[in-house]
């Protein structure tokens, strides 16, 4: 069962502006099973619940029980549930834990404002367990209190901390059986039948560790707290990860962190720990989205995307160093042919050719093309780093793009993302030839030059150059998972050549 295991109310706790009525419906509506009103060294009595659950209508089953929150002289703020007085201010936790031994003692917020409990407090007998997620702190701060929940593996639960409507039962505990009553609550926490309900789900990769964590219940909107824990394994890796941190953190400063166009929130930088904690976001990836969705809709959403990356363009930033991509591209094409190389492959000439076509390309571009406009582009703009989400799905205005991992963004020509996109959408939809005949490459460009301009010709160009360079890493990457001699390899060769070819016609025309 769920339980709402910190609040307060207007009545009874001059900190909270929301009646304890509200409070109670808003918990329901939560889809929660019951509350705790824990308001400041004060506890309801039976009475005074009774005539709360009367007018705030709720079903016989949902629960409410009243504990205290007390203010001790030597551990701050202690949730004290089972407890038949009011107690006293600066009281010590040694002191309610022997005047109170059938109580369950919970430490409150023990991270907020920075502060880092030590294991031995953490771990403390006096304690029957401690709040880790809790509006009281931080997303980051939230971030290290699991960090450590894990690591020492003690009694937790998640309380609110309710002081407005808004966000009431944003943080609850499951508890594993039915209670009954309050007394029933603080005997299932003490022997750690319980624990804080959220969705924890890991994710691996190359040289990082991935956690995404979901807390809560849906209830009647979408509100449910993400994030996305990055533990980077290798140093190397570690300064790539921290880089496209700081560019997220550019781009969220220049608009991308609300309405239609978004990127992931970087939260916290753990150096030490080679850690990252960034806001999820709700949504599926682009390539999920169309092949799901109707002709009118997924033509919706890869405008969208369009859009998002238009706008990236416009923004005309520079964060990384304007060099890196010449000094990066040659070394990233020479690996993409090594996988040829490595195992002798037969296409190994025809890849290499594409490659020294595809250098000449750029250089003649870099060498000719005066202010060629370099931005912070995105480095790997492909459908499946791309989020569609919705945050009321009541509301259509309400949808919006992201998009994620910026390991690979540099000071780019803007034809780079557009030609990675539209050679990565063709190879990703390939085996869904119908979407990809109602989705045709003019619709993304048409949406692209709604937020980046009007397309000239040497863009287009440019756009092929691009898409060339984009095929020759996806037959690297086929190479790198065993399908060398699969036909999808020939065919991204082969429109690699033929994409060439169509620069050149262009260039000389």
């Amino acid at each position: 069962m769920l339980m709402e295991m910190h609040c307060h109310t207007a009545e009874h706790s001059a900190c909270s502006s929301v009646p304890a009525v509200e409070l109670v419906r808003r918990v329901l509506a939560r889809g929660l099973q019951g509350i705790v009103l824990t308001d400041h060294h004060y506890l309801w009595q039976e009475p005074e619940l009774k005539m709360l659950r009367r007018n705030a209508g709720v079903p016989d089953h949902f629960l409410i029980f009243s504990a205290q929150e007390v203010n001790t002289r030597d551990w701050g703020d202690i949730l004290v549930y089972g407890a038949d007085v009011p107690i006293p201010r600066g009281s010590s936790l040694a002191v309610i834990r022997t005047d109170w031994p059938q109580a369950a003692l919970v430490w409150a917020h023990p991270y907020r404002n920075g502060r880092l409990p030590d294991d031995s407090q953490l771990l403390c007998s006096d304690l029957d367990g401690v709040e880790i997620f809790t509006s009281n702190h931080s997303i980051a701060e939230n971030s290290r209190a699991l960090f450590d929940w894990h690591r020492l593996r003690f009694v937790a639960i998640a309380g609110t901390d309710t002081h407005g409507s808004q966000y009431a039962g944003t943080y609850p505990t499951i508890f594993d059986h039915p209670v009954r009553h309050i007394h029933e609550l603080a005997a299932e926490l003490r022997l750690g039948r319980c624990r804080p309900f959220f969705k924890e789900i890991p994710h691996s990769g190359a040289n990082s560790q991935v956690t995404e964590v979901t807390i809560g219940t849906k209830g009647e909107t979408e509100t449910r707290e993400r994030i996305i824990i990055r533990t980077i394994t290798s140093p190397r890796k570690w300064k790539s990860a921290e880089r496209a941190a700081s560019i997220i953190t550019a781009l969220a400063g220049s608009g991308f962190c609300d309405k239609r166009f978004r990127v992931p929130l970087s939260i916290g930088v753990d150096a030490e720990h080679m850690t990252l904690i960034e806001q999820g976001v709700r949504g599926k990836s682009l390539f999920d989205k169309i092949v799901a969705a109707s002709p009118a809709d997924g033509r919706t959403y890869l405008e969208l995307a369009a859009r998002w990356l238009g706008r990236l363009h416009a923004a005309r930033l520079a964060v990384t160093p304007p060099g890196e991509f010449a000094k990066h591209e040659l070394e990233r094409l020479e690996h993409y042919v090594s996988r040829f190389t490595a195992i002798d492959h037969r296409h190994t000439k025809r890849a290499q050719g594409i490659r020294d076509a595809v250098i000449e390309a750029e250089q003649r571009l870099f060498a000719t093309t005066s202010g060629l406009g370099l931005v912070q582009g995105h480095g790997d703009f492909h459908p499946k780093n791309v989020i569609i989400g919705q945050d009321n799905q009541e509301n259509r205005e309400t949808l919006f793009a992201a998009a994620i991992d910026f390991e690979s963004s540099l000071m780019l020509p803007p034809a780079f993302d557009v030609g990675t996109f539209l050679a990565q959408f063709r190879n990703q939809f390939f085996a869904f030839p119908e979407i990809l005949a109602r989705l045709p490459e003019e619709a993304f460009l048409d949406a692209y030059t709604v937020e980046a301009g009007p397309l000239s010709a040497e863009f287009v160009g440019q756009v092929d150059i691009f898409r060339a360079r984009t095929n020759l890493s996806i037959a690297s990457y086929l190479i790198k998972v065993g399908m060398g001699e699969s036909e999808d390899l020939w065919r991204v060769l082969v429109e690699a050549e033929r994409a060439l070819l169509q620069f050149q016609q262009l260039s000389s025309v």
